[in-house]
């Protein structure tokens, strides 16, 4: 009976910080990135763990993700361009989704 107990502590305090989790993504990164970006799976574009863990231990990750958010492209991921600033980011909007990205990684 205590492991049943503890194995559904275990599971809801997993889906509660998932949940959680899950609602620290940026406003800008959902409306103006959710059509082809994901937390972690790929659609159009790389899951935003997968392009997190691509600039982990880079200390200029934010940076290079700014200027390539900014003037857009594929980034080696060899699927479809990303137009430049997704789908009109403003340069605060595209700072924020940066350090969000960047972030996941730690």
């Amino acid at each position: 009976m205590k492991s049943l107990l503890s194995c559904v502590i275990v599971t809801a305090s997993l889906t509660l910080a998932g949940s959680a989790f899950a609602a620290e993504l940026p406003a800008a990164a959902k409306a103006k990135c959710g059509a082809c970006h994901a937390l972690d799976k790929k659609l159009v574009g790389p899951a935003y763990k997968d392009i997190s863990a691509k600039y982990k231990g880079d200390k200029d990750a934010v940076s290079k993700m700014i200027a390539n958010i900014t003037k857009g492209g594929a980034f080696g991921w060899k699927l479809s361009n990303m137009p430049p600033k997704g789908m009109g980011a403003t340069e605060a909007e595209i700072k924020t989704i940066a350090e969000y990205i960047a972030g996941l990684a730690q």
